[in-house]
């Protein structure tokens, strides 16, 4: 079973939160708040994406990457699943 199917109430949680966050901030433009208000929002729905990142991130390499989950070349190949998906994010 995949990881994300058996977090899956936690992650959509956390991601039903980002979009209160990102429906939040458009009202906040949409009312023309002040610029500090603006940034703080921004910041919090960056983090709140940061740690969504994580909590994937994490349960992925310890799913797929851990000793004996898979063999040799599938770990290898699930490695650089894992590299390339965090140099996206980081781009």
């Amino acid at each position: 079973m995949p990881h994300t199917v058996k977090d899956k109430k936690k992650l959509l949680m956390r991601v039903r939160r980002i979009k209160g966050q990102t429906e939040a901030l458009e009202k906040a433009l949409d009312h023309e708040t002040e610029c500090s208000a603006i940034l703080q929002q921004i910041a919090a729905i960056r983090g709140a994406v940061n740690g969504l990142m994580s909590e994937v991130l994490e349960g992925h390499i310890r799913e797929h990457l851990g000793a004996g989950s898979s063999s040799e070349k599938q770990r290898s190949r699930d490695l650089e699943d894992v590299v390339a998906a965090v140099r996206s994010y980081l781009k």
